[in-house]
């Protein structure tokens, strides 16, 4: 292992050199004209992004030479785009703007952050910290992103550097959705259609979907007593033919359930279809993680159902989306409407890429829905001077907060307690809290924006919680880094019990 560590090292360092010096080079190309050639001619500061327009073309299916056909520009200066030796100007970022509607930013934007921030952890559990500057890991990791999710494994405490272990699960389903997004274009075309038809019968929505179980499926809908069901929300009695719902329910809660049943009947197939074209990284993970893509595809199409994409959308633009207004029109819950924002990336129509998630009073994350690689959004989260865990202290108050991670990255959170469904007197009430999360940049279009100085703070410094962050005098502080070498000065006593080096 120490050799490999050693080659980590190694690798890192030559190739921070290599990149310099192939910056120069680039530079002394590109700042002599070439006749007759349209992509050398931009000025202005020098973005060197191979490796993630690399990931995009691989994404969208194209060769080289179909890319560079659709940009209109040469196959070889496509190349040495992707090879680093040339900088990816405002011009092929516009031209790759509107040409596959991406988010540019997702080749602006340190979307390697969080692995370099893994990978700087993972090399200071193994003592090899100061060899290698966080710097000299951010650019490694930015560079070769797929070789540092590798080094990771190779470096993961316990693990066979040969195989990596199967991801889990939830993980696989996790990572599969924010691959696209968490938008998934047939389900949501498929559901508005049908939220569409719904509103022609002049009937409320949970009348309407009601109606169309009973016309269409033979299916009758009855709310029963919490004692005939006990432990229970929902159930299908086959044999009855009756969809039937606890009083428990709240009413948004009840149509929620009734849209998750009429998708068994309506949206089968196209279901299915998409658990077909999830391909192996979720296949991997098992058959429990087919199943549990399948469920999170029906809630997707049911909360689709009840707040359909063009008319949500743009109820969320126009109301600088205002969560609890928006509950009000869509007669929806603060959760269902915070995690339907999630999933506003249809391409034309983009709304805010929130990240939301739901926790517990003691620091269990039970859900993360990401529509873009923010802090978080695969880990991380607990630190305690974050906004979400203010929100139990206040139950039913929407909180906000400016904040700032440790990559130097500003995030906006918006946070507030639910509770999923009413409880008898004497039982224990469960409570969460939902946090949604975005950008700093995305912040101006919120109402919630009101009261906060967006360009010059004050910012909450934050971390994903103590034993992966590395901020020095923070006094909130309740364990230090994993990994971290720790010193003690029996002369000197700081605001934290613990010393340790950066």
């Amino acid at each position: 292992m120490s050799k490999a560590l050693t080659w980590v090292c190694t690798k890192i360092r030559v190739q921070r050199q290599i990149s310099a010096v192939e910056s120069c080079k680039s530079v002394k190309v590109f700042t002599q004209p070439h006749a007759g050639r349209s992509e050398g001619n931009d000025t202005g500061p020098k973005l060197f992004a191979g490796a993630r327009l690399r990931r995009l073309r691989l994404s969208l299916g194209l060769t080289q030479t179909r890319m560079a056909a659709d940009l209109g520009v040469s196959v070889s200066y496509l190349n040495l785009l992707e090879r680093n030796q040339r900088p990816l100007s405002a011009s092929v970022l516009l031209r790759l703007a509107a040409t596959y509607d991406v988010d540019v930013r997702t080749l602006t934007a340190h979307g390697d952050d969080e692995t370099a921030e893994r990978l700087a952890r993972r090399l200071a559990e193994s003592g090899l910290a100061p060899a290698v500057g966080r710097a000299e890991i951010r650019e490694f990791a930015a560079q070769h992103s797929e070789l540092a999710g590798l080094l990771l494994q190779l470096l993961a405490p316990g693990e066979a550097p040969a195989q990596a272990p199967p991801p889990a699960p939830f993980a696989a389903v996790r990572d599969h959705l924010l691959e696209r997004g968490n938008h998934i274009p047939a389900i949501e075309a498929s559901a508005e259609t049908l939220a569409d038809e719904l509103r022609l019968s002049g009937l409320a929505l949970d009348a309407a979907l009601a109606e169309r179980l009973r016309v269409r499926h033979g299916l009758v809908v009855r709310v029963l007593p919490t004692e005939v069901m006990p432990g229970r929300l929902r159930r299908f009695d086959l044999h009855n033919r009756q969809l039937q719902l606890s009083e428990a329910l709240d009413t948004a809660s009840r149509t929620f359930q009734m849209a998750v049943q009429l998708a068994a009947f309506e949206a089968r197939d196209l279901i299915e279809a998409e658990v077909r074209q999830a391909g192996p990284a979720v296949a991997s993970a098992g058959p429990f993680a087919l199943r549990l893509l399948a469920h999170n595809l029906t809630s997707i199409w049911a909360a689709a159902v009840m707040m359909p994409y063009g008319r949500f959308q743009a109820a969320a633009e126009s109301l600088g989306y205002d969560l609890e207004l928006l509950q009000a029109r869509f007669s929806a819950g603060f959760e269902q409407v915070a995690h339907r924002l999630t999933t506003l990336q249809r391409p034309g129509a983009r709304g805010i890429p929130f990240l939301m998630l739901r926790a517990d009073r003691a620091g269990q994350i039970s859900k993360r829905f990401p529509a873009a690689r923010l802090p978080f959004a695969t880990e991380g989260g607990t630190c305690p001077l974050w906004i979400l865990w203010s929100a139990f202290a206040q139950p039913g108050q929407i909180l906000t907060q400016a904040a700032e991670v440790e990559s130097g990255e500003r995030i906006f959170t918006i946070a507030r307690t639910v509770r999923p469904q009413l409880t008898a007197w004497g039982a224990p009430r469960p409570s969460f809290a939902i946090a949604l999360i975005c950008s700093l940049d995305h912040a101006r279009s919120l109402v919630y924006a009101a009261g906060h100085n967006l360009d010059s703070g004050p910012f909450q410094p934050i971390g994903p919680g103590c034993t992966r962050c590395w901020r020095q005098d923070c006094r909130q502080r309740s364990a230090p880094p994993q990994g971290a070498a720790l010193e003690i000065d029996p002369l000197d006593r700081g605001v934290t019990p613990y010393r340790f080096q950066s």
